[in-house]
């Protein structure tokens, strides 16, 4: 269920008001702990943060290096924490954080599910997207691609 909106008010605007509620909590979240240099941005049919093509643009597929995004489907809401994926130690924090509270975290690979954003080890979130600057996460991203 990928959003046409162009715009984060846009894509936030349309969406029924309880996931209005829930993405918006979230997002404060990540915009509170995201670090400089990031943007906020819509792309691939959600809010996603990203470092801009003018600071690195030699990615695999010519669009900017997303760092996290947010969006709501069609039967629950995502985080997409990309450091969580290419980093054992934040994969490990999380999902502790996940047991402390004793939820069973509905999971992809960088994808977090939920429909209860009071299941989500919030702090826990803001604290991995904190621990990445732009040029940590440039050089992380390198180093997966072998580069």
């Amino acid at each position: 269920m990928q959003s046409k909106a162009k715009t984060v008010k846009a894509y936030l605007f349309e969406l029924p008001e309880d996931r209005r509620e829930v993405i918006s909590t979230v997002r404060e979240i990540i915009l509170k702990n995201l670090p400089k240099g990031y943007e906020e941005n819509m792309n691939w049919g959600m809010i996603s943060y990203e470092i801009p093509l003018s600071l690195f643009p030699n990615t695999y597929n010519k669009q900017p290096l997303m760092y996290a995004a947010l969006a709501s489907q069609k039967n629950h809401m995502s985080i997409y924490m990309c450091g969580v994926y290419s980093n054992k130690n934040q994969l490990k924090k999380l999902k502790d954080s996940f047991a402390k509270m004793c939820v069973k975290p509905n999971m992809g690979k960088s994808c977090i599910r939920f429909k209860d954003v009071n299941k989500l080890p919030l702090k826990t979130i803001g604290e991995l997207i904190a621990e990445y600057s732009v040029k940590d996460y440039i050089e992380n991203y390198k180093n997966c691609r072998n580069e």
